[in-house]
């Protein structure tokens, strides 16, 4: 039923330029996507709601060309891991600042104790290991889903949650957070 409804909002907005129907796909999605996002960016919220506002301009700029071929989300995604992927690119010249910036993220203050030693679990993987946890864990990706959105083989993808997971477990239980 989801799908059905998304392929008419997708045709409604390809065909008809029907800025409502993309409104409520963005409604629909942008949740997801910003959580996405600020998992990605370790809780950057500012940063997570630019890389999602470029995600849906993408999408609206690149709605013909969706062929229906996955879901509608799964085409999202896409564009959201490649909005992320150009991002780091960018920003892969500026390793001093980025450092910087991330450690700054991460001693801001918050109301969370917890969200914040998840945000400091994440940031022990490597990009694409925290790309595939955050897909399946918080997003609830299956592993066909992830390889289609980030473009690895599904076998690539099952190292990086396995290899993720233990680390965020060891991480975890090292500071204090039981099994």
């Amino acid at each position: 039923m989801k799908v059905n409804s998304d392929l008419s909002l997708v045709t409604q907005v390809a065909v008809f330029h029907n800025k409502r129907a993309f409104d409520q796909l963005v409604r629909k999605y942008q949740s997801p996507v910003r959580r996405f996002f600020l998992s990605q960016t370790l809780g950057d919220g500012p940063l997570s709601d630019d890389l999602a506002q470029e995600t849906f301009i993408k999408a609206y700029t690149r709605i013909a060309s969706f062929k229906g071929l996955s879901g509608f989300s799964t085409w999202l995604y896409r564009i959201a891991y490649n909005v992320l992927y150009d991002y780091r690119r960018s920003q892969h010249i500026t390793e001093d600042i980025d450092t910087t910036a991330m450690r700054l993220v991460s001693e801001r203050p918050s109301d969370s104790t917890l969200r914040m030693d998840i945000y400091d679990a994440l940031k022990t993987l490597k990009s694409d290991e925290r790309t595939c946890i955050t897909l399946q864990i918080m997003d609830g990706l299956p592993i066909d889903k992830i390889s289609e959105i980030t473009g690895m083989p599904q076998g690539t993808v099952k190292s990086h949650l396995s290899r993720g997971k233990k680390q965020l477990a060891t991480y975890l239980s090292e500071n204090g957070y039981g099994r």
